[in-house]
């Protein structure tokens, strides 16, 4: 449960968040992403200059489908 879930803990969104490889130096300004915990089909990706403005989700697999597709140069 997330130190920021109310007494219940029903109502947070739990998500392990990944830090770009490619962000500067103590990763203030890139994009994280991570599954949703509770909902693993599901990616979430925010600009970590801005975590309190909330994330996007994404179904895992098209995410990982433009992660290839970026990596590979196609974009």
């Amino acid at each position: 449960m997330s130190s920021y879930s109310p007494s219940g803990g029903k109502s947070c969104v739990e998500v392990g968040w990944h830090i770009s490889s490619y962000s500067a130096n103590g990763g203030g300004r890139c994009v994280e992403a991570g599954p949703l915990l509770d909902t693993p089909a599901r990616v979430a990706v925010r600009d970590s200059t801005q975590r309190g403005l909330g994330f996007l989700t994404f179904p895992a697999a098209e995410w990982h489908a433009f992660l290839r597709a970026a990596t590979s140069g196609a974009l």
